[in-house]
């Protein structure tokens, strides 16, 4: 797998074979990568360039960031960082404000005008797709989150065609535990920010976190488990 090595090595493999399995990838793609400037989209960033090396499928990227207005969020360094590893990239800078106080704002009200930026700037610069770092733990949060809070059995598709096929959203670290990450964000030193947002402690998603972390020492293999499970669905026993 050419030159990679450590923790990349390993995040390549499992996101080679979530690529495939998924069939993410086509030839003469234009990808929009998502960054928020966190340890997920810069991994994802630069698994996708290294890999550009070696897999017989080419294709382009265009490094997307959301300038909301965040201290984490800080376009400046993300832009030296962009140039540094040769990535084409725009920084999109949008209100999330709009007369608003920032206490009162909600995980949900980010996230819905953060997505709507992303689509409107993978269309602008007519990219086929969009891809997203959410991880293996992202996807296992959010079956629960649905579960507890909107009484659903949904979870995070790793391939997604939306508005009827004009965006297509990738998550090629789908297979990847956030554990790999993080030893890959500490070997190559990411330019990481600690995120000001007023609601990031007492999040739903940060109490799913410590709940599964609280489980896993009763069940080690529990994130696999719950992973598995949105396949693996027992028609007969539902109502």
């Amino acid at each position: 797998m050419g030159t990679l090595k450590g923790a990349e090595y390993y995040i390549s493999k499992l996101a080679g074979k979530a690529m495939t399995d998924y069939a993410m990838v086509a030839n003469g793609d234009k990808i929009a990568v998502a960054i928020s400037g966190g340890k997920d989209s810069l991994s994802l960033l630069k698994l996708l360039k290294d890999r550009q090396k070696f897999v017989p499928i080419k294709y382009e990227l265009l490094a997307v960031h959301v300038d909301m207005g965040y201290p984490c969020h800080h376009p400046k360094i993300l832009a030296e960082y962009f140039n540094k590893i040769g990535v084409e990239y725009h920084i999109e800078k949008i209100d999330i404000l709009k007369g608003k106080s920032r206490k009162d704002i909600s995980c949900f009200w980010c996230s819905w005008n953060r997505r709507k930026a992303l689509f409107e700037v993978t269309k602008r610069f007519k990219c086929t797709k969009l891809a997203l770092g959410h991880h293996k733990d992202d996807i296992i949060e959010t079956i629960l989150l649905n579960m507890f809070f909107n009484g659903e059995i949904s979870g995070m598709n790793p391939k997604q065609e939306l508005f009827k096929g004009a965006i297509t959203i990738i998550r090629p670290l789908a297979y990847v535990d956030e554990d790999l990450i993080v030893k890959l964000a500490k070997e190559l030193e990411f330019p990481h920010h600690k995120c000001a947002c007023p609601n990031s402690i007492t999040s739903k998603r940060t109490k799913i976190t410590e709940i599964i972390k609280e489980l896993k020492k009763d069940c080690p293999d529990i994130k696999t488990n719950i992973f598995r499970s949105i396949k693996r669905i027992r028609s007969e026993y539902l109502l």
